[in-house]
């Protein structure tokens, strides 16, 4: 039988693996470039991504090749975004930049991503931004996205 270690015990050592890959991924997001949102920004490869709003951090994603049924690329999904604001009222593309990086492991990519999240919580992931059905909530449903009131498809 083991012997079960107090936690209040000086010795005891539990290694916090969600704060220093926090830590890490929260600090290099962080000296990464920001770039314009525009077509063709960032690289046909797995990777997370920041989209920022009039320079507030605003949405965490991630394109994963590999390991999704979409198999997006950073380049792809950031696209898609370009897309998707620039056919929006109440919003003009020049007003959103973005950060990303790319990471040798595509585990790697759904750990980040929960990493930046759960740090700086942003706002739009909340509100169905990155719902792949423009003007609906998620398909089955009939939700209007707090995104979509905030930001209507533009009228001819």
């Amino acid at each position: 039988m083991a012997d079960i270690i107090p936690l209040e015990d000086p010795h005891f050592f539990d290694f916090d693996l969600d704060r220093g890959i926090r830590l890490q991924v929260v600090e290099r997001l962080e000296e990464s470039p920001v770039l314009p949102l525009a077509k063709g920004v960032g690289p046909a490869l797995s990777g997370i991504y920041a989209l920022y709003y009039q320079g507030e951090l605003v949405y965490i994603g991630k394109a994963t090749r590999g390991m999704t049924k979409s198999a997006r690329t950073l380049r792809s999904r950031l696209n898609e975004h370009v897309g998707k604001i620039s056919s929006r009222q109440n919003i003009e593309l020049a007003d959103v930049s973005c950060r990303y990086l790319t990471f040798r492991s595509e585990w790697w990519v759904f750990a980040a991503e929960f990493a930046l999240m759960s740090h700086y919580q942003p706002q739009w992931n909340l509100t169905g931004f990155g719902s792949k059905v423009p003007g609906v909530g998620r398909p089955g449903t009939h939700r209007v996205s707090k995104w979509d009131q905030l930001f209507p498809l533009k009228t001819s």
